[in-house]
């Protein structure tokens, strides 16, 4: 097993995203950096409400939304308009991912279905997605550096998917202001990504970290660099 650790000093996720009526795609949430920020509609976002961005439905439409990897629901209200990614169909609000239970991996397949056809706040009228397609591409702006860590860490999961490794550390960064470590590991040709949160000089503070976040990441785990 092939291994390579990247650190990620710094990177800018411009995150806007867009969604439509009743399909299936991909769904992701907002970063913790938006809070209090206004929403396409006028209205603050708030993490722990049950919002979301849609591109086309009309402000005030709630939406059933089903994580299809574990049957999960939660329903949403459409405040904000996005996101503008290709396969990408809603952005939910902290505590609608929560409920969906894809915090950890930052985006998941989703199956929409509108259960209100909105307030009449927007004049726009509720279209189907099954044909919309958006290309538009996510930048990023960082800095790496290939290294061997010491100490300790925190991992908080592994990704296949680069985007989703690259929007959850940002996110992480935002909120915690530590260096986040990538762990590059080749399974049988397949290329997959550990975040860890470090190198922390030692095991009291990586434990003094993990326990404030593993409620919110109940998969994270404290990784020794010298054992990897």
């Amino acid at each position: 097993m092939k291994k390579a650790y990247i650190a990620l000093f710094y990177f800018l996720v411009p995150v806007f995203i867009s969604l439509g009526q009743i399909q299936t795609g991909k769904a992701s949430f907002y970063a913790d950096k938006f809070e209090g920020h206004p929403t396409a509609s006028g209205e603050k976002y708030k993490h722990n409400k049950l919002t979301a961005a849609h591109k086309t439905l009309p402000f005030g439409t709630v939406v059933k939304v089903t994580n299809l990897s574990n049957g999960s629901t939660v329903e949403v209200e459409i405040n904000d308009r996005g996101p503008y990614i290709d396969g990408r169909v809603i952005d939910l609000s902290r505590s609608a991912a929560e409920k969906l239970g894809f915090i950890n991996l930052g985006v998941t397949d989703v199956k929409l279905e509108i259960v209100d056809a909105g307030s009449g706040k927007s004049k726009s009228q509720p279209v189907s997605i099954d044909n919309v397609s958006v290309d538009e591409d996510e930048y990023y702006d960082f800095e790496i550096a290939s290294f061997k860590p010491k100490g300790f860490g925190v991992q908080i999961g592994t990704y296949q998917e680069l985007v989703n490794l690259l929007r959850l550390t940002e996110n992480l960064k935002d909120s915690y202001k530590k260096n986040v470590t990538v762990q590059v590991k080749i399974l049988n040709g397949v290329k997959f990504y550990s975040l860890i949160i470090g190198p922390f000089p030692s095991r009291a503070k990586a434990e003094n970290f993990h326990n404030n976040v593993k409620n919110k990441y109940s998969g994270s785990f404290i990784v020794d660099f010298s054992k990897l």
